[in-house]
């Protein structure tokens, strides 16, 4: 799937917002995992690191993560 940089930027800045409901950064980390690029990993791991995201969120984008990770074998 070839996604655009700025789609991924969009997104990864959607999943850090946190000013945004929870519900909608789950739905960027979601996607970002369907995209499922090197990029997106990137951005994935970025998401999962930022400790004052909830718990629930981060281990998502985890989630995500690996399951690219699982993909590119």
């Amino acid at each position: 799937m070839a996604e655009s940089p700025d789609e991924l930027k969009k997104l990864a800045t959607i999943a850090n917002d946190l000013e945004l409901v929870p519900q909608l950064r789950a739905k960027a980390i979601e996607q970002l995992g369907n995209i499922g690029s090197h990029e997106a990993l990137l951005a994935l791991l970025d998401v999962a690191a930022k400790e004052k995201l909830t718990t629930k969120e981060r281990e998502l984008a985890l989630k995500q993560a690996i399951k690219i990770v699982k993909s590119s074998h």
